[in-house]
């Protein structure tokens, strides 16, 4: 006789804001300040069932996550395209125009389906006794190759009073506190990070210097760690086009690949067709609707996905298709982050049979935790699935807390590095385009 279908239903919807410890690393739009926000969502079932999700955090997706509440209510977590019909009908419509000038993207809408969607997969996978990542195709690796994410810094390791420093910490942990501001403390940053971690690919994040001093730091990073390690570097789009030009051919033959350095997908086409180095993006094609201009421009040879700002994991899953049918490149852009993303992140990259690069994350510069059994590892530059059904992990109750009674303290409702830049130098300000 065959089996009787499962059913569920969600009951419950929680939603909860919190503050991560996040060191003074520098960007194109300013610093960070001393916490990174994230948002983690909880559904929970009629059979006694939890599944997990964390986005950005900010007080409009919060807003956004609550408002389709009474949607949510009721629905099977394993009829996906259901629960998704009903949240395009409630859900305001977005362009990628509304993704905004900075490095992050600021659309509400595709962050509520990654926060539902990924929780779903971690109910579905739950129930049915698989990971997350069989349930998005199969699984074609355990461990998931990452990549070293470099920042220009100031002192301090960030977190309580923006200060947090520990005289006496070493290895990573020392290197974490430490001032990164010329191409030495680049290398020095990254001779540490990739002997922690044991990581075999390096990006820097730029659009902090003028273009000559980031150059040297990525000529610098080729002379210390030779040709066998492949580098990335990330203007976040401050570049124009000429000069994205001049300086790519600067770094031909150092770098895996360039990322955004200038805007729009004509600006990176032209880049593109002057420059023998691959481009890649999460700036100027973040949407499916931007997939046909990316073709018909020839703007990227690799597309960034990040499930956050897709849509979820299946949409991912779907991204990846395209870039198989279009000859591009696929792997996945970070923010910053905690477990349950990198787990999630972590499902994707074992799922995804085109991932041609190592991903990118924020994680090692985050300490604080809210899974059980704390940091996961990352060791010879991987992250191995986590083991068990759905995502593989767990909410530490009161680590959570403790992170919701941070981001209370800390009164950070909204992600503000001009603002935090600005405390430290009172005439800077963000330019979309810089040199």
């Amino acid at each position: 006789m065959p089996a009787l279908p499962l059913l569920m239903k969600i009951t419950e919807m929680h939603i909860t804001p919190i503050a991560l410890g996040d060191p003074p690393l520098l960007n194109s739009v300013g610093l960070h300040a001393p916490y990174c926000l994230r948002t983690v969502v909880e559904l929970v079932t009629d059979n006694g069932l939890t599944g997990l999700a964390e986005v950005p955090g900010s007080v409009a997706i919060d807003q956004a996550l609550a408002a389709v509440r009474d949607t949510v209510m009721g629905s099977d977590p394993l009829n996906w395209h259901q629960l998704r019909g009903k949240l395009v009908e409630r859900c305001a419509p977005e362009t990628s125009v509304e993704r905004g000038d900075m490095p992050w993207d600021s659309r509400t809408r595709v962050q509520v389906y990654s926060a539902l969607d990924v929780a779903c997969l971690d109910l579905a996978g739950k129930a049915l006794g698989v990971p997350v990542a069989t349930l998005l195709g199969g699984i074609v690796r355990e461990r998931v190759p990452y990549s070293a994410y470099l920042f220009y810094k100031y002192e301090g390791a960030g977190g309580e009073l923006g200060a947090s420093t520990d005289p006496q910490a070493t290895g990573w942990a020392a290197a974490r506190q430490k001032a990164a501001l010329d191409p030495a403390g680049i290398v020095a940053q990254a001779q540490v990070m990739v002997k922690e971690f044991g990581f075999e690919s390096i990006k820097l994040k730029g659009g902090v210097f003028e273009p000559a001093q980031e150059v040297a730091a990525m000529k610098a990073l080729h002379e210390a760690f030779g040709p066998n390690v492949p580098l990335r570097f990330d203007p976040n789009a401050v570049w124009t086009v000429d000069t994205s030009i001049q300086w790519g051919r600067e770094m031909e033959g150092i770098l895996q690949y360039l990322e955004d350095p200038c805007r729009t997908q004509e600006g990176m086409a032209a880049v593109r067709r002057a420059l023998k180095t691959p481009l890649a993006t999460n700036m100027c094609t973040t949407s499916f609707d931007d997939i046909a201009g990316s073709i018909r421009h020839g703007s990227e040879d690799i597309i960034l996905t990040d499930h956050h700002f897709w849509g979820g994991l299946r949409a991912s899953m779907e991204l990846a298709a395209h870039c198989r049918t279009f000859s591009r490149g696929v792997s996945m852009h970070s923010n910053n982050h905690a477990g349950i993303s990198l787990a999630a992140m972590t499902h994707l990259g074992a799922a995804m049979p085109n991932l041609g690069y190592a991903l990118d994350t924020h994680y090692p510069w985050q300490w604080d935790e809210i899974i059980v059994g704390g940091r996961m590892k990352i060791e010879g530059g991987c992250v191995t699935l986590p083991k068990g059904p759905g995502l593989g992990v767990e909410l530490d109750r009161p680590a959570l807390a403790k992170a919701h009674a941070a981001y209370l303290k800390a009164g950070i409702k909204e992600r503000d590095d001009v603002s935090e830049m600005q405390r430290k130098n009172p005439g800077w300000r963000f330019m979309a385009t810089r040199w």
